[in-house]
């Protein structure tokens, strides 16, 4: 496959490469929007990690999002990819267009208040609450970025990830996409598939899924996962919560409901019932070796009134300071990406009838979620998405899936699998977001064999 002609100036490019500490770091140019490659462009932040050993090639990396920076997760290298990976390849992180300074959509109090509100409305003043909440983000970006907003979609970061392959010297892209990363990956496969090449893609989201599949699919998997926490929990001492798992789980909720009527003050900020709810969702995306964390910060909040280890947690995940100042604008891509790519087309009365239908599979996080469709909800820009990645012809694709994954639930491993042309499933029999470098040594093993040898896993990792 030839590269355009129209982009000949981009794949022909040079990187100007500068030490930044530990990692040698450049700015790639891409066009702004490829119908129209004179017509602008824009600047996204590259960094390579060299190989401590022998260099075989150039892994680029993701750690999905959307909305994570890819650079700084090539920059964490040591820790992104085993030892021997580290050891042969670069290490390449590319950060995908809207992640870093150019995407500009809420204020700090705005993605505060945001994070608080009441997920669960009651009354239709409740739900007037929520609705002009969830117009901040499309309003914020439509006044804050009117010239990117609609030029960052997955489809144009992936079409960013083959210049990056070429200005590299690789004929062929190795990668490693984690979470949305997979989708990146899996849309470049469709639009580049002669130019894959080991592609290993941890944690699936189909291209196919719209908003609500996902939405629903993560509602019913967070809800497992909290199942499968209180079960633990409930076998220790220190557990905040009583009985059996089904009451214990009704004694959370309650708790939840209790804060958006009486917030527990935590200084200049509250823990509402929707903060505490989102602190402890965020947390269940870490395996079951993170449980103790999550359990001290529960005691220390439903036992004593202290919200101070729960909210230190919550921030922890979304890149909040201690001074209230977020630390990159992971919010504000993640809404601008996902809308972008798949805008919801529903009404108010559809989210409704969602709120209770999912209420009865996934009664803790259901609700909430259902309502957060509303945020992409007459987005003010459109994109022309791919909704298929069969990626005929491309070289054996890697899929992993983790059995009791919240956010990429493993039914999308199997869809992903049966997508893509190429597809090769991995199984582990685990819990927690992601399987590389999460707990399962023969996940390890296997991942690392494949990027360095080519050689496909046969059963799974328990």
């Amino acid at each position: 496959m030839a590269d355009p002609p129209d982009l000949a100036d981009f794949y022909g490019q040079e990187l100007a490469w500068v030490d930044c500490g530990d990692a040698e770091c450049a700015r790639l140019r891409v066009p702004l929007d490829y119908d129209d490659p004179a017509g602008g462009e824009l600047e996204l932040a590259i960094t390579r990690v060299p190989a401590r050993g022998e260099r075989i090639g150039t892994l680029v990396v993701n750690p999905g999002g959307p909305g994570g920076s890819a650079v700084e997760y090539a920059r964490a290298a040591d820790y992104a990819v085993g030892d021997a990976v580290r050891d042969r390849f670069d290490v390449v992180g590319l950060d995908p267009r809207g992640v870093g300074d150019s995407i500009e959509c809420l204020t700090d109090a705005q993605i505060d208040e945001l994070a608080a509100v009441d997920g669960t409305p009651v009354t239709r003043a409740d739900e007037r609450v929520v609705i002009e909440a969830a117009r901040m983000p499309a309003t914020g970006c439509a006044a804050g970025s009117p010239d990117m907003i609609a030029h960052v979609s997955t489809v144009d970061s992936a079409r960013d990830l083959d210049i990056a392959r070429a200005v590299l010297g690789e004929d062929a892209l190795t990668y490693l996409g984690k979470s949305y990363g997979t989708k990146l990956g899996a849309l470049y496969a469709e639009l580049f598939p002669e130019r894959v090449g080991r592609m290993v893609l941890d944690g699936a989201l189909p291209a196919s899924l719209d908003l609500v599949d996902i939405t629903r699919g993560q509602a019913v998997g967070f809800e497992q996962a909290l199942r499968d926490f209180v079960a633990d929990c409930l076998t220790h001492d220190d557990c905040p919560l009583t009985g059996e798992v089904d009451p214990a789980m009704v004694q959370l909720r309650a708790w939840f409901d209790a804060r958006d009527a009486s917030p527990l003050p935590a200084g200049d900020r509250d823990l509402t019932g929707g903060l505490a709810s989102y602190a402890v969702l965020t947390n269940l995306y870490a395996p079951d070796y993170d449980y103790p964390r999550l359990r001290a910060a529960l005691a220390d909040a439903m036992q004593d009134d202290d919200p101070t280890a729960l909210l230190e947690l919550l921030d922890a995940r979304i890149s909040r300071g201690p001074d209230g100042r977020y630390l990159d604008n992971s919010t504000e891509a993640f809404y601008a990406i996902t809308c972008l790519d798949q805008p919801f087309t529903g009404t108010v009365e559809d989210v409704r009838a969602l709120a209770r239908e999912w209420s009865v599979e996934a009664p803790t996080f259901g609700p909430g979620l259902a309502w957060t469709l509303l945020t992409c909800a007459d987005w003010p820009v459109t994109a022309e998405p791919v909704r298929t990645t069969r990626a005929e012809g491309a070289n054996p694709i890697l899929v992993v899936s983790t059995r009791r994954d919240p956010a990429t639930p493993y039914a999308w491993g199997e869809q992903l699998e049966d997508e893509l042309a190429s597809g090769h499933l991995l199984t582990w029999e685990g819990r927690g977001h992601t399987a590389y470098l999460n707990g399962s040594g023969c996940v390890d093993a296997a991942v690392d064999a494949y990027l360095l040898e080519g050689t496909l896993p046969s059963g799974a990792c328990d």
